[in-house]
């Protein structure tokens, strides 16, 4: 059975059909303008016609005001070893008769008020600078008779959101953190404060970036501050506030913009419409892109799609119209992206994401996850491609990983290769879904590699040789390939039954992997090497050549998973006597 693969165009069509971006809007919608940011491109847009602004059907509309309540300790539950340090902490105090205020600051406090375990404890200080007090302590432990582990001092980066020289200490096996209250003053054009001084603990609330997290736990006092008034009201009914008006909030570090909607997708509150309009107005979305670094972009993203709701945080970008911010493009490229393709990123994100849990076991590492999710958020621009180094073209999704988001090169070879493998992967389902026999002109990437296989071994052999190139990566490619796989919509009742037939799609080609016993095949040893086939060949030295047969070799072992050594030899040597009497 020969399956035709449809048309890239056809595929983009079937998930804008979806996802509703040809649906009438059946949802009160935000004030804000259309998703129509501008590109960096010098040719003409095409326009898909989409609703007013935004519908998304994978996530509920973020215009919908839901009533959110939360669970809310009234008082925070110290650990064994949380009581531990502080009761240390607190007998440092009294040893030297010192009338300083200990309080952990920000999201310790939010998470322990959830009852959830936080192990990164910030503590601030009223009157003393962090690396003096940290001397203090290290000083009464000794007198104790204990020792004052990892003792260290981090020193200001802005640029890494450290605006104050940080004093770092290990106390039970626990890294602390000590900062002094701080108040701050910003200059238009810089995220960096221009102006730092002792503050009181009002003052350092207020300049926090959300309500929730300007909440102090007292160490003296062992009790709870709220001194915005509302941090514990936003935390009770599950709602994102700046402690300040938004505008100015993220004006004066427009970090805040992403760290919201991290925040909100990770807690699933709901962001403040004053917070919203702020976040997409010209101004801030200017000073995103102007004040902040890209790295620092590039570490919120990963931590909003290594988190619990990448959709939601990606939609909130989305609707915000800050995706060509956040994902900037290089000044020019082809062919030009079309207006709305933000939605269809997120489109295939949802897909994947959904996808992967509806998948029976845990099929994913950590990593493996979030390659795959940031692999579909980027596949309808996989290409679209952008000149460097005078006529090399390289995918956009290349610039975006490597220069927007300032991530590791690697990250972005391994999103480019599952691109690639996915689209040989494509060529292989309707072999490995039927076990039919795979037909010659099924594939465009064999280079010569089957033209010696029988028709019955094909499919084995390419799906070897894809395998050995991705190793452990081959799932997460058949995952990307299943998502552009083409599915029947006309035998579907919703996206839930759609997204089960890809969930089974998965799992036979998956089986049928198994079964062929290529699940490991990288590991399979070739039995001969470039010496062999140097001496069968008498070649004196190696060259393409030598390349040539022993992928040719690799590809008679494939297709003869029972072959010895020796039958391999006689038949490189047999087919290269066939080839010189041919030429």
């Amino acid at each position: 059975m020969r399956l035709a693969l449809k048309t890239a165009t056809t595929t983009t069509l079937f998930f804008l059909t979806r996802f509703s971006l040809f649906r009438a809007p059946t949802v009160t919608t935000l004030p804000l303008p259309l998703l129509h940011s501008p590109l960096p491109t010098t040719t003409t847009t095409t326009t898909i016609s989409t609703p007013s602004f935004p519908i998304f059907c994978a996530c509920a509309p973020m215009s919908i005001a839901t009533k959110h309540v939360v669970h809310v300790r009234d008082k925070i539950e110290l650990s064994d070893i949380e009581r531990s340090i502080f009761d240390r902490l607190l007998a440092t105090l009294r040893h030297f008769n010192l009338h300083t205020q200990l309080r952990v600051a920000g999201g310790w406090v939010r998470d322990k008020l959830l009852g959830k375990d936080c192990y990164d404890i910030d503590i601030a200080l009223d009157n003393m600078m962090g690396t003096e007090f940290v001397d203090k302590v290290r000083e009464y432990l000794l007198s104790i008779g204990e020792d004052a582990q990892g003792v260290c001092v981090i020193e200001s980066n802005p640029d890494q959101s450290k605006h104050l020289e940080t004093a770092r200490m290990r106390l039970f096996d626990m890294w602390i953190d000590f900062v002094n209250l701080r108040s701050e003053e910003y200059t238009e054009n810089s995220r960096i404060p221009s102006k730092q001084s002792f503050g009181t603990a009002e003052e350092d609330a207020y300049r926090r970036d959300l309500t929730i997290n300007s909440l102090f736990y007292n160490i003296n006092t062992d009790s709870v501050e709220d001194f915005t008034k509302r941090g514990i009201l936003d935390l009770k009914s599950g709602r994102i506030v700046t402690p300040l008006p938004p505008k100015a909030t993220f004006l004066d570090d427009p970090l805040r913009v992403l760290r919201a909607i991290r925040f909100g997708a990770r807690f699933e509150f709901t962001l403040d419409e004053d917070l919203k309009v702020a976040a997409a107005c010209s101004d801030v979305k200017d000073a995103l892109a102007a004040k902040i670094s890209k790295e620092r972009i590039g570490t919120e993203v990963d931590l909003m799609i290594s988190g619990n709701q990448p959709v939601k945080a990606m939609t909130h970008i989305c609707d915000l119209t800050l995706f060509w911010i956040v994902f900037s493009l290089p000044p020019e490229f082809e062919p030009a992206i079309p207006d709305g393709c933000e939605r269809l990123c997120i489109s295939y994100l949802d897909t994947a994401w959904n996808l992967i849990h509806l998948l029976q076991e845990p099929t994913f590492t950590d990593e493996e996850r979030r390659l795959s999710l940031f692999a579909a958020l980027f596949l309808p621009l996989k290409n679209t491609t952008y000149q460097v180094k005078k006529a090399k073209m390289v995918p956009v999704v290349n610039y975006i990983i490597r220069d927007s988001l300032k991530r590791k090169a690697k990250d972005a070879e391994m999103v480019l290769d599952l691109h690639r493998a996915s689209k040989k992967f494509l060529s292989l389902i309707p072999f490995l879904a039927s076990n039919e026999d795979l037909q010659p002109d099924d594939v465009d990437w064999t280079i010569g590699l089957i033209d010696d296989v029988s028709v019955a071994s094909r499919g084995r052999v390419l799906t070897g040789f894809l395998l050995r190139e991705l190793k452990d990566l081959w799932r997460v490619a058949l995952l990307v390939s299943i998502l552009l796989h083409p599915i029947d919509i006309n035998n579907i009742e919703d996206e839930s039954s759609e997204l089960h037939k890809r969930r089974d799609l998965f799992n036979t080609v998956e089986s049928s992997i198994i079964k062929l016993g290529l699940d490991k095949v990288w590991e399979v040893k070739p039995l001969i090497t470039g010496k062999d086939v140097m001496n069968v060949l008498q070649l004196k030295g190696g060259g393409p050549l030598v390349k040539e047969w022993l992928d040719k070799s690799m590809a008679w072992q494939l297709a003869n998973p029972s072959g010895t050594t020796e039958e391999c030899i006689d038949w490189l040597r047999e087919s290269h006597s066939k080839r010189v009497k041919l030429e």
